[in-house]
């Protein structure tokens, strides 16, 4: 698999059994988008595709991008960008990290693996961090870096979201339902953009708030979707018992691991619904894996250090 080529990568869909589903007669299939690539899984190798075409095409050799310390999308553009030649500069929430660089990564394997990968990481305070999209902060870190070609945190703008098209192919087509977790927002609107009109589109988002519809609505104009805003527990990054004990629980019946941040709440908010009886009889539901699964190691360790119970990987 190459990200330059021109082809459209398919990943698997696979059925789920289970008692819930079979007792309100409702079928249910996971596509595992987290098996197309070992290293940048899920969405994030759809979002960086034609993102890092457009600054080889720009003759841009350096991609700079921002992220918290245990963020998928700073793992996924540090291994990409190893994988084609680029050098990578991760912008990080949170200055205090840099203190004691030798302490963050062995307690931090998500910057562990981007330094790794060759990425540099330059850590800035929060309040720094919240000015990432002006020009001010930008034309200060070109004068330290040079040029660079900028993805956004979370890697959504509209190459992201041309990339995120492809995750829906033809073998989609009959499901009536498609879900997918919401960081940012492109994902889900690439799938908004390839789907029928017949299909409705749900996603789940694991930040609170109602900011998201009008991301999303930046980048589509159909409107067969909606977004499911009572599975975030909390917020970003929030968990409890009840979360980490279903996504346990799912991995031990069907082999496929979840990620607490994203996946996991979309698969128990999608069982919880049809356990209500949301969807009628028949309905065809397909749910989009995004990966995201390298930062169960990190939560693991907040959870441990908060005596609950860990993931098993």
């Amino acid at each position: 698999m190459h990200f330059f080529s021109s082809e459209t990568v398919p990943s698997e869909n696979q059925k789920i059994t289970h008692p819930i589903l079979d007792d309100a007669q409702v079928s249910l299939h996971i596509k595992r988008e987290d098996q197309i690539h070992k290293k940048v899984s899920g969405n994030k190798f759809r979002k960086l595709k034609y993102n890092l075409g457009k600054a080889r095409e720009l003759n841009h050799n350096t991609i700079l991008t921002f992220g918290g310390s245990y963020s998928n999308h700073i793992a996924a553009t540090a291994a990409a960008g190893k994988i084609v030649g680029l050098r990578t500069i991760g912008v990080i929430r949170g200055d205090e990290l840099a203190k004691d660089i030798d302490k963050t990564f062995l307690e931090n394997n998500t910057l562990r693996f981007a330094n790794a990968c060759g990425m540099h990481l330059k850590f800035v305070s929060r309040k720094a961090y919240r000015e990432k999209t002006s020009e001010v902060f930008l034309e200060k870190l070109r004068e330290e870096f040079d040029s660079f070609y900028v993805i956004p945190e979370g890697g959504t703008n509209e190459l992201a979201v041309k990339g995120c098209e492809e995750i829906q192919t033809k073998q989609d087509i009959d499901f009536d339902v498609i879900c997918c977790a919401v960081g940012t927002g492109g994902t889900i609107a690439g799938i908004i953009n390839s789907s029928n009109t017949n299909q409705t589109i749900l996603g789940f988002p694991a930040l609170k708030g109602d900011f998201l519809s009008a991301e999303i609505a930046k980048y589509t104009s159909k409107t067969n979707w909606k977004l499911v805003t009572d599975y975030h527990f909390g917020g970003y990054g929030k968990v409890n018992e009840e979360i980490i004990g279903f996504i346990n629980q799912f991995y031990a019946q069907h082999n496929i691991l979840l990620d607490p941040i994203y996946t996991g709440k979309m698969l128990y908010g999608i069982f919880d619904m049809v356990q209500k009886g949301v969807f009628p009889k028949n309905t065809r539901i397909l749910a989009v894996h995004t990966g995201g699964l390298q930062g169960i190691a990190g939560m693991n360790k907040r959870l441990k250090k908060k005596k609950l119970p860990l993931i098993t990987i």
